[in-house]
């Protein structure tokens, strides 16, 4: 089995680290990069497996790298050190200057294992979220993370961005190389971002987790909402840890009450088209030297935040009025349809209490 070779502080809980940081099946490929999570921590680590005539070994030499912090956004800096180093390991194995000085050089203070108050706050994906600081929240990635989104699950976008605002488990299955997967993990967490002051605090919070395995299993039976990808197959099976499975572009769920989300209505359609039309814009005005600053990631947040604000801004003022009444009308205002997005509506008020009473026509009446 792995092996934890090496660590820096020495008395850091690691346990558990060794398979989260080398995914499950990586023995077939000869490169990745995962993120995930330990505790109160984030990590990435970077993996490279190298033939080597060593009957001990089996013929292959595997290791990661990797480091752990109390926040995600800025580890994507240290993603080439990281490359180099694991090839460094696989080739001079025992050498650990290079880390050790890395390690004196960027050290901080995290949260202590007894949980006792300390500077740092528990890291969590914040449910909401000022649009002036996300350039702070960037997990960063390859050129093109978000087109490749977008591409990869066409209108199925707006499947998941419905579950993810519900703050559903989300658990995203493909085999190894996994790093294009924990992108897809913090692309979903984007799909629910919300910055309405005083809406934060009714919010379930919603963690992404990156990658999971079997050694996970415990801990995510406590989770009430989580966003996570794994290697492994057998988690199909296990259905009590997960609202929606999503196998590569196929998004499903056991829970009957949910299956209706599955279906794109047409204010799904006219989402998607109007998210394309955008892109193409942002393209053309680079392409004609107008815009530079913009990326596509910024549009992508802003689309979906812009959408989630625009319906929970509706439903508090609908709940701060007399009446309390929401119409199809309102559900149109908010851009989705008032019959294809009922279940949806009214799932969304359960999970954040807000007090609405739905009148939406019965569809044999309209």
């Amino acid at each position: 089995g792995n092996m934890v070779e090496w660590c820096l502080p020495q008395d850091i809980d690691l346990e558990g680290v060794e398979f989260k940081s080398m995914a499950s099946g990586s023995h077939k490929i000869q490169s990745d990069f995962i993120y995930f999570r330990k505790g109160l921590c984030f990590g990435l680590a970077c993996f490279a497996n190298m033939p080597v005539e060593s009957e001990l070994e089996r013929g292959a030499r595997m290791k990661s790298v990797g480091i752990l912090s109390p926040s995600y956004t800025l580890l994507y800096r240290y993603m080439h050190f990281l490359e180099n180093q694991v090839r460094h390991q696989l080739e001079m194995p025992g050498h650990y200057s290079h880390l050790e000085a890395f390690y004196d050089d960027k050290k901080g203070v995290l949260p202590d294992s007894k949980g006792t108050p300390t500077s740092q706050q528990p890291v969590h994906w914040l449910p909401s979220i000022h649009r002036y600081m996300y350039p702070e929240m960037k997990i960063t990635h390859p050129a093109g993370c978000m087109s490749q989104f977008i591409k990869f699950f066409g209108e199925q976008i707006l499947v998941l961005w419905k579950f993810a605002l519900l703050r559903k488990r989300i658990l995203i299955f493909s085999p190894p190389p996994v790093g294009v997967v924990c992108y897809r993990v913090y692309c979903c967490c984007c799909l629910a971002n919300v910055s309405l002051p005083g809406l934060g605090g009714t919010v379930p919070e919603s963690k992404p987790f990156f990658y999971v395995n079997v050694a996970d299993i415990e801990m995510l039976e406590t989770e009430v909402s989580y966003v996570a990808c794994t290697t492994e197959k057998i988690f199909e099976e296990k259905r009590d840890l997960y609202d929606v499975y999503v196998d590569n572009q196929n998004v499903k769920t056991h829970h009957e009450h949910l299956q209706p989300l599955l279906k794109i209505n047409n204010a799904d359609k006219e989402k998607y088209r109007r998210l394309n039309d955008q892109r193409q814009m942002l393209m053309y005005s680079q392409e004609v030297g107008e815009d530079c600053s913009s990326c596509e990631e910024d549009l992508f947040i802003l689309f979906f935040m812009e959408q989630n604000n625009r319906i929970f801004q509706t439903l508090m003022e609908v709940s701060a009025s007399q009446d309390k009444t929401l119409t199809a009308d309102h559900a149109r205002g908010m851009g989705l349809d008032p019959q294809g997005d009922r279940n949806f509506l009214m799932d969304l008020l359960e999970v954040y209490g807000i007090d609405v009473m739905l009148v939406i026509d019965n569809p044999c009446c309209t």
